[in-house]
Order: C-alpha cells, then structure tokens, then sequence
C-alpha cells in the first residue's frame, strides 16, 4: 500500500515535470520573459499546440532588454529627421517667395 503510494506520487511529480518543461527550460536558460513563458505554459499547456509553442519559445534567444526603449528612440530620430526636412523646405520656399524667384 504505501508503495503504491509512493509510486503514484512519484508519477504525479514526473507528470508535473513534464507539463512544466518549457517554463522549467526557460528558467535554465535565463528567460527574461520567464513569467510569461510559465503563465502561458500553465493556462494553455494543456493543449498539444500550446505545449509546443511553450517549449519553442522556451528555446528562442532572449530579446534585447531595452528594446521598447531602442524603437522609440528610434522612432524619434526618424520624425525629428522628417519635420527637421520639412521645415528646412518650408524656410527654402519663404526665401524664394520673398526674392521673387519661384521654386
């Protein structure tokens, strides 16, 4: 009986282990994203598709931490470029309306 017992708690511990692997591989791997990894693991690893897009994600390299930062700098510059050549060419256009020289 008590073996028995063992055995069943032995196998609901594999069991676990198995369901969790892509959470448990994400945290080998130092996941930035680990929570989100072990949510999306618990909520729709019970599916096979789930438990496979899990364990795939698990294994992808980790994304830039500042990366939301990088793409509004980013995004920044590019504005700052086009109004600073739209202003440019508006000053252009004044110039030559005033000196009579149309552009």
């Amino acid at each position: 009986m008590l073996g028995r017992i063992a055995l069943q708690i032995t196998e609901v511990v594999f069991a676990l282990a198995i369901y969790f692997l892509p959470a448990i591989i994400a945290d080998r791997r130092n996941r930035h994203d680990l929570l989100t990894i072990a949510l999306f693991n618990a909520c729709v690893g019970w599916t096979a598709v789930g438990w496979l897009l899990a364990l795939f994600w698990a294994f992808q390299p980790n994304p830039p931490i500042e990366i939301a930062r990088d793409i509004t700098r980013k995004r920044r510059l590019l504005s700052m470029t086009a109004f600073s050549a739209a202003l440019g060419s508006r000053i252009e256009q004044r110039a030559a309306k005033r000196n009579g020289t149309p552009r």
